[in-house]
């Protein structure tokens, strides 16, 4: 069944492009998604068609028909996954680093949702063909908890939870530099790069807001460890907003410094998840340790 909801545009609203009102809508609308929908005829607006570049003026009534998703023909894929929890209606995994979330150009087997696939059946049909069930993402590299929605009823609920800032994200980092102070928040907008269209950066166009909140763990010669919690969830947010102020990743082969460690990636760990079980409406939170790589590099750092 197509799912269709109303959007009215207020003042604040007023010239933007539709397509950029539409994704800020819901995290998990990227542009490209929406534009494709208005092209497709699934956005109306006052009653009419319009182009992608449309320029919004207040008082539209914006009509989107999210289109039914395909049928799924990801090949499942039997892993070992670490699943922290399970229920009806959420499953909560502990990602491994170097393992890409879901099927994309060049990764289309060895996914975690290839694993899901083969895990479970009943996964949430919101996000296509390529993303079943998925809420949200971290990058490849990036180790840690990540909740998954199995059917569409939890979906909705918690992506809602990600729009209102009630999901608890604390992940941990290792970065160049003596941080010297022991908290810290970044509220500094992320867009695409111009100079680079695969990188993202600090931008006051085409951008969303992005808050990060730090403490410092632990101080050393040339490096701090310390515990990141997520405001909102940009692409590659933390990463962009340490390179920000001043203390990239250690290992980061995109953002970090031309001489760092080379570790295969960088240092981030998706430690701490927490989230309203979309059912029971009961706040629950999980914890993963670290992985042996990265306590491994802090005591290579320790004893530099």
């Amino acid at each position: 069944m197509t799912e269709s909801l109303t959007i009215h545009i207020d003042e604040s609203q007023k010239h933007d492009r539709l397509d950029k009102v539409l994704s800020l809508h819901n995290e998990e609308w990227s542009r490209s998604q929406v534009q494709q929908w208005i092209k497709e005829g699934h956005v109306l607006v006052n009653g009419e068609k319009i182009k992608p570049n449309y320029k919004c003026n207040t008082g539209d009534e914006v009509l989107l028909s999210i289109p039914e998703p395909e049928e799924l023909d990801v090949i499942p894929e039997k892993m070992d996954l670490d699943v922290y929890y399970e229920d009806a209606d959420v499953i909560v995994v502990n990602k491994p680093r170097g393992m890409v979330v879901h099927p994309a150009a060049g990764h289309a087997t060895g996914t975690l949702v290839n694993g899901l696939m083969a895990h479970c059946k009943d996964l949430s049909g919101i996000n296509g063909v390529l993303r079943p069930g998925i809420v949200h993402r971290i990058d490849k590299d990036t180790s840690g908890l990540l909740m998954v929605a199995k059917n569409d009823f939890a979906h909705e609920k918690l992506v809602n939870q990600l729009v209102d800032k009630s999901v608890t994200r604390k992940y941990q980092a290792i970065v160049h530099g003596v941080i010297s102070h022991d908290v810290g928040t970044v509220d500094a907008p992320i867009g695409r790069d111009k100079k680079d269209r695969q990188s993202m950066t600090v931008t006051d166009e085409n951008s969303r807001q992005a808050v990060t909140h730090f403490r410092v763990i632990d101080r050393y010669k040339d490096f701090t460890h310390i515990e990141c919690q997520l405001e909102t969830g940009r692409t590659h947010q933390i990463r962009v907003h340490m390179k920000y102020i001043g203390y990239p990743l250690v290992g980061d082969p995109k953002y970090g410094p031309r001489k760092t460690l080379d570790i295969g990636g960088q240092a981030l760990h998706a430690g701490i998840l927490g989230f309203i079980h979309p059912r029971t409406e009961e706040y629950m939170e999980f914890e993963a340790p670290a992985p042996i790589e990265f306590e491994q590099l802090l005591n290579q750092i320790k004893n530099r």
